[in-house]
Order: structure tokens, then C-alpha cells, then sequence
């Protein structure tokens, strides 16, 4: 027989209500996104700012000659 009557489906209802392991599994999943999701963020900010500095320091060595006077006294 295809058709379950009434009581049969609110049954499952009842059951798949009761059932906490879909429900701890899609709170895993949600922690999971949040996390990555933080570390993406943080990830792309730290990017950012690394960037800028190799930049700052690359310009700032361009700019040096290379055979100016440190004041060591060694040649």
C-alpha cells in the first residue's frame, strides 16, 4: 500500500522531531562555516596589511643606493 494514512505520517513527524543527531550535525556544519568564515576574514586582512609592508620595505630598498656609507668603517 503507497498511502500511509494520517497517523502513520505524523508518526514520522514525531520521530524525525525527537531524532537530535540531523540537528547536531547542521550545528557542527554551522560552526564549521562560521569558523571558516572568520578565518577567511582574518586571513585576507593579515594579506592586506603584509602586503602593504614588503611594499613599504621594497620601495624603501629601491630608493637605497648600494654603495652608501653605513658608517660601519667596513667596505
Amino acid at each position: 500500500m503507497i498511502y500511509l494514512g494520517m497517523e502513520t505520517n505524523m508518526q514520522f513527524i514525531r520521530k524525525m522531531l525527537k531524532n537530535e543527531k540531523g540537528a547536531t550535525a547542521i550545528e557542527y556544519g554551522l560552526i564549521a562555516a562560521l569558523i571558516a568564515v572568520a578565518a577567511i576574514g582574518a586571513m585576507t586582512s593579515l594579506g592586506s596589511n603584509l602586503s602593504g609592508t614588503f611594499n613599504t620595505v621594497s620601495g624603501k630598498l629601491a630608493t637605497t643606493p648600494a654603495d652608501a656609507d653605513d658608517g660601519s668603517g667596513v667596505e
